[in-house]
């Protein structure tokens, strides 16, 4: 007779299994554990409180929906994250309908930006465990255009690489990585603002 699962001090990784076989009180403990965290990645995206709420609870609905699909060579987290983003981003795309075009046009033509990246050595994510900073990049990233703020956040916090993000958001690897240099930049310049700010 296979042992009791003891849902409340088993790790995720246990858990996951059993909800894979089928049980939903160890995917509900999944829930309560990090359902925070997929809702703060909604909020960073989308920031608006009622649709971070709809976006993540939708997550674990399509988490629950495919489990069996979840292949454990990431952290449960990792995955859910990224089935966080991917409803984000089709959210954000339908809300806009609108051309991104000229924007992509502008940024590539500006010319070569890409070079210059090693130059901008600027990371967003660099001592955000301060309470301070994290508030004034949270300020500074409501800010910023939805294709900027969503390139960071793909990039720098969720570690996507070019090509992952180029397919994420439907753009071109150099757009990718021009928005990401003028994101970088202006957020930079927010940052500096906003200290100058809380000084006087």
């Amino acid at each position: 007779m296979a042992k009791k699962l003891d849902i409340p001090n088993a790790d995720d990784e246990a858990l996951v299994r059993s909800a894979q076989r089928g049980a939903m009180p160890p995917y509900e403990e999944l829930v309560h554990r990090h359902r925070d965290k997929i809702y703060a990645r909604a909020f960073s995206m989308l920031r608006n409180e009622d649709e971070a709420l709809d976006i993540s609870q939708e997550a674990w609905v399509k988490g629950w929906q495919r489990l069996k699909q979840f292949k454990h060579n990431a952290s449960f987290t990792t995955w859910m994250t990224r089935i966080c983003i991917n409803l984000c981003l089709d959210f954000l795309r339908k809300r806009k309908r609108k051309p991104t075009s000229s924007l992509d046009q502008m940024e590539e033509e500006s010319g070569g930006v890409e070079r210059f990246m090693p130059v901008e050595q600027f990371n967003p994510t660099e001592k955000a465990e301060r309470e301070e900073l994290r508030a004034q990049i949270d300020e500074g990233m409501a800010k910023l255009s939805y294709e900027h703020r969503t390139v960071l956040i793909l990039h720098e916090f969720e570690q996507l690489g070019y090509k992952e993000v180029s397919k994420a958001m439907h753009c071109s690897i150099g757009t990718v990585m021009s928005r990401l240099f003028y994101a970088r930049r202006k957020l930079a310049t927010l940052l500096i603002s906003l200290k100058k700010e809380r000084q006087k």
